[in-house]
């Protein structure tokens, strides 16, 4: 290969490192791939982590030791979390998004890459402490942002059905109940989506009485399997006492008046904490 110059092998280290989030790469794969010293990568190394700090790109860190080597771990400012959060608020709580029942139209946002890239990245930054093994989301609207999250914390993405297909083989089958409806429903899961023992992270775009969590908890113990995160995007503010207690929800559906032409959709108070976001 030809020698690069340091802009050039700046570019492509923020390539690798952002496409791999928390894969740890040694210094000689660098060393190795670009023909230089130890001590230019290292160079290298400390000009990229100042460029991602600056421009709010996540960050850079070295890892010390033999196992060591170099890490980008995906992160966001308070400041463009309140932002990004802001605006969406502004955008759900538009008259025109009422449907008729009461309901709240979501599909051009959840359906939207660039929208569910920056909830992804909200999540990912808060749940990779979690040392997370899959991101696991309920067949079908809560797929665009598992996906986009589970990208950001490069693992695989689970999806649970509600019913059996033939190209999943033997799959674990519970019911549980809606916590909204309180109807009996049921999940689905190939025994070979997971491997035992792993840490799972649930992503959904919506919760009202926290049922469908509660059932994807119920359906980790099958596989002995263990659910330390749960991130929803929209919760509703009733009922007020969910299934589950130990979520994440960044924003929350305060009232929709269909007579009044009105809906309500604020930031969530856990959220606005963790953020320092103010009111």
């Amino acid at each position: 290969m030809k020698k690069l110059h340091r802009n050039e092998r700046i570019s492509v280290l923020l390539k690798i490192l952002t496409d791999a989030p928390g894969n740890v790469f040694t210094f000689s794969t660098f060393t190795e791939m670009f023909g230089s010293a130890k001590s230019t990568i290292s160079e290298d190394i400390d000009i990229l982590k100042d460029i991602v700090a600056k421009f709010d790109l996540g960050s850079i860190e070295t890892i010390p030791g033999a196992a060591g080597g170099v890490r980008y771990v995906p992160s966001i400012s308070d400041e463009q979390a309140a932002s990004i959060l802001r605006n969406l608020s502004v955008e759900l709580s538009r008259k025109e998004r009422i449907l008729p029942g009461g309901f709240l139209f979501m599909l051009d946002i959840i359906y939207s890459p660039v929208e569910m890239d920056k909830i992804g990245r909200i999540f990912a930054s808060h749940f990779f402490p979690l040392a997370i093994d899959y991101v696991i989301t309920v067949e079908t609207k809560g797929i665009p942002l598992a996906y986009a999250t589970a990208r950001y914390l490069n693992v695989p993405l689970v999806i649970v059905r509600h019913y059996n297909e033939a190209a999943d083989g033997a799959s674990v089958n519970i019911n549980y109940v809606s916590g909204s409806s309180k109807r009996i429903q049921t999940m689905v899961l190939s025994i070979r989506a997971l491997k035992r023992k792993s840490r799972l992270l649930f992503i959904d775009d919506f919760m009202k009485g926290g049922g469908t969590a509660r059932g994807i908890i119920d359906l980790a113990k099958e596989f002995e399997c263990e659910v330390p995160g749960i991130g929803i995007l929209v919760e509703t503010e009733k009922p007020e006492k969910k299934l589950v207690d130990d979520y994440l929800s960044l924003l929350v559906l305060k009232n929709v008046e269909e007579e009044a032409d009105a809906v309500n959709v604020g930031l969530s108070p856990k959220i606005m904490e963790k953020w320092n976001i103010k009111p």
